[in-house]
């Protein structure tokens, strides 16, 4: 059985392993994806206070970042359907080694890929979220101070 290096650990690459992977980062991209509609939702439910409030460029920032982000998620989802789809090399009982060994390799740089992405789309939820309750908390106070 092929095994792959990645980031410390060994990931064994059959046709099931990376046929659940690529399931489960579809899944995984579909849901960030939809995720984006609840996050503009939220930053134009909170516009006039990010308008006005001292964290306007931070709102700025994070809305030019959602939109960023929402086309990575498009692109990536793609790339990763395009890679399900090949995975047909590996099961077709054929031996081709040169294609299965690409398609390893392949599948080891989405792993390595998919990874990253979400880990930074982890973070950007992270600062979304401490945004939206920093301008929460200070429509608090000035409704305590009138």
């Amino acid at each position: 059985m092929k095994t792959q290096e990645v980031k410390g650990y060994r990931v064994w690459l059959n046709s099931e392993n990376m046929h659940e992977s690529t399931l489960k980062w579809v899944s995984e991209l579909e849901f960030a994806k939809d995720e984006q509609l609840f996050f503009n939702d939220l930053i134009k439910s909170y516009t006039l206070q990010l308008i006005e409030s001292k964290h306007f460029e931070d709102g700025k920032k994070m809305s030019e970042e959602i939109s960023k982000v929402h086309n990575e998620i498009t692109d990536l989802l793609e790339e990763v359907k395009r890679h399900e789809n090949g995975l047909e090399i590996m099961v077709d009982g054929l031996d081709q080694y040169e294609e299965e060994e690409a398609y390893r390799d392949e599948h080891r740089k989405l792993i390595i890929k998919v990874n990253a992405f979400l880990n930074e789309y982890r973070a950007l939820k992270k600062e979304l979220f401490e945004l939206v309750k920093g301008v929460i908390k200070e429509g608090k106070q000035k409704r305590l101070l009138e």
